[in-house]
């Protein structure tokens, strides 16, 4: 798989910018940071300076460095060049979904606060709605998208799993999205009913899907043709 170094730069100097930000800060900060909000929006636990203005940083270093290196890792590797700017697209997007938390985090401590109730159902409503619109090019691998045992088992499992998981994702994502901006905090719960719900449909097809493949192989096992 091909680097785009000018854009691991451009990702880079987004977590920088996150450490420079702490350190600006800093001095102004409070003792006590809000580090986790409720799914109404609410506050429900702070932490201390470290964790309230390190922590995220940190995650979204660790982040990147998992998620740039998991490919030379995978048995699966060579499928990667097959779906190299959807992977590439993924690891942006969830870095900028952290950066966008970070920023509340850093508005909060400003004296400058945002409504959580609509700006995180909003947030993860968009994040559905893109993985939705790329998750049937994924191709399999050990790492990212629908992984379970069928569908590391079988090519028709992994292929209609993630098609029937593009569209479920952009209506999980729509619902979610609606959330936030009509501001419906007691509707969260819901909504967060309604993503499980998602994810045990997918496990569910996932099986039959592999159970009527002709081709299909033992859960675990190597299939034919992806081997490394």
């Amino acid at each position: 798989m091909k680097t785009d170094w000018r854009l691991e730069l451009a990702m880079l100097l987004v977590i920088a910018a996150m450490f420079a930000a702490a350190a600006a800060v800093w001095s102004v900060a409070p003792s006590e940071i809000p580090v986790h909000w409720n799914v109404s929006g609410e506050v429900d636990r702070y932490g201390g300076k470290f964790e309230g203005l390190l922590l995220l940083p940190l995650i979204a270093l660790g982040l990147y460095l998992l998620l740039r290196y998991l490919p030379r890792i995978d048995p699966l590797r060579a499928n990667y060049a097959r779906f190299s700017g959807v992977y590439t697209a993924i690891r942006v997007a969830l870095l900028l979904l952290m950066a966008a938390i970070y920023g509340v985090v850093i508005a909060w401590v400003l004296q400058n606060p945002i409504d959580m109730s609509r700006l995180m159902p909003a947030a993860i409503g968009a994040l559905f709605v893109f993985l939705g619109s790329v998750l049937a090019k994924v191709k399999p691998n050990w790492f990212v998208g629908i992984r379970t045992p069928w569908t590391l088992s079988s090519t028709r499992s992994w292929e209609r799993t993630h098609r029937l998981g593009g569209w479920l994702f952009l209506a999980l994502g729509g619902l979610f999205l609606l959330t936030g901006i009509l501001g419906l905090g007691s509707f969260g719960l819901a909504a967060f009913g309604v993503m499980v719900g998602v994810f045990v449909i997918l496990v569910v097809y996932s099986y039959f899907a592999w159970r009527g493949d002709p081709e299909k192989q033992t859960p675990g096992a190597s299939r034919r043709g992806d081997d490394v």
